[in-house]
């Protein structure tokens, strides 16, 4: 006999459905929101594009009559705070007459940061707290990122030969990985917000930068130029990686230059790592100087969180282990 699904178990279910709102809910995070009665889901939604409505009022307006007595399970506190474009999710919670609200993540920000939680509870609804906290913040993690720490979440996306180069030692580099990975790539150009290049293969490689997959095109990023100069239009020049501003995540995409630098500033959080099974020799390197200066630096720092095959070529994802 099949056993009943735990919170846990719906709440991933929930988590998934965040990452359908990423990165098109910025500026508001990208949350989940499932509505389970009986056993059964009643309704499901996520934070729509421009992040309005939240989750938890697509899936109320879904489940109408139904969500009364449900319980709601949710990525991230419901909101506390009034706004012109809205009512405060904790509020239309309580006014849908669901019975239980299971919460993944508390709200860093501070108009709710346990607001929302004080606020169901005194309504009478009961509320559990802290139901796969790290899952919900690495589907969110852009948001998070920004609202926590001020800044963009990064991903700097490497694809080399097995022995590290990027190119032929004349520059040429298309193509180092073959079609799935490339498709692979257009995946994550299509959920981050901006996409960056270095003066170096802006001008070598003539990159567009487009999302080139069916369906997905109208999700392109806006493109930056690593550049102490100016950028052509179209284009956002940024001169460190710390001068980033406006966007929540950034995929760093080339070349050499570009990647080093983000690494030496340790403003990468997750690594993508593709690699073909060719060897080039003298090549060019995928990294510059870093700034490492001690060997026992480059240890404990980055936690593999994904391996996997596409075609022929190996992705491998790491994570920036972070001490804060």
């Amino acid at each position: 006999m099949r056993q009943p699904l735990t919170d846990a178990d719906w709440m991933a279910v929930a988590i998934a459905l965040s990452r359908r709102g990423r990165p098109s809910s910025a500026p508001n995070p990208n949350v989940g929101c499932l509505l389970v009665r009986d056993g059964k889901v009643v309704a499901r939604g996520w934070t729509q594009p421009g992040g309005r409505p939240h989750a938890e009022a697509v899936a109320i307006a879904a489940a109408g009559e139904a969500a009364r007595g449900a319980t709601a399970y949710v990525s991230l506190e419901p909101c506390a705070h009034a706004s012109p474009r809205g009512p405060a999710c904790s509020d239309s919670l309580i006014v849908a007459g669901v019975a239980r609200v299971v919460i993944a993540a508390q709200d860093p920000d501070p108009r709710t940061d346990g607001a929302g939680i004080t606020r169901l509870q005194a309504a009478g609804i009961e509320v559990v707290t802290g139901v796969l906290p790290a899952g919900a913040r690495a589907a969110m993690a852009p948001w998070w990122t920004r609202q926590v720490e001020g800044r963009p979440f990064v991903t700097l996306k490497l694809a080399t030969s097995l022995d590290g180069c990027i190119a032929l030692r004349d520059g040429s580099s298309r193509w180092i990985t073959g079609e799935r990975a490339r498709a692979h790539g257009h995946l994550e150009r299509a959920s981050h917000q901006a996409i960056l290049v270095g003066r170096g293969t802006f001008e070598a490689d003539a990159p567009k930068l487009d999302v080139r997959l069916a369906g997905l095109a109208d999700r392109s990023p806006k493109k930056l130029l690593l550049t102490t100069g100016g950028a052509p239009e179209g284009w956002t020049a940024v001169a460190s990686p710390q001068a980033i501003a406006d966007v929540d995540s950034v995929l760093v995409e080339g070349g050499a230059g570009a990647a080093s630098a983000f690494l030496a500033a340790d403003r990468v959080d997750r690594l993508l790592l593709y690699r073909a099974p060719i060897l080039i020799g003298g090549g060019k390197r995928a990294l510059g100087d870093i700034g490492l200066t001690d060997l026992a630096e480059a240890h404990d720092r980055w936690r593999l969180s994904d391996s996997r095959l596409l075609g022929s070529d190996r992705l491998d994802v790491y994570e920036r282990i972070r001490t804060y």
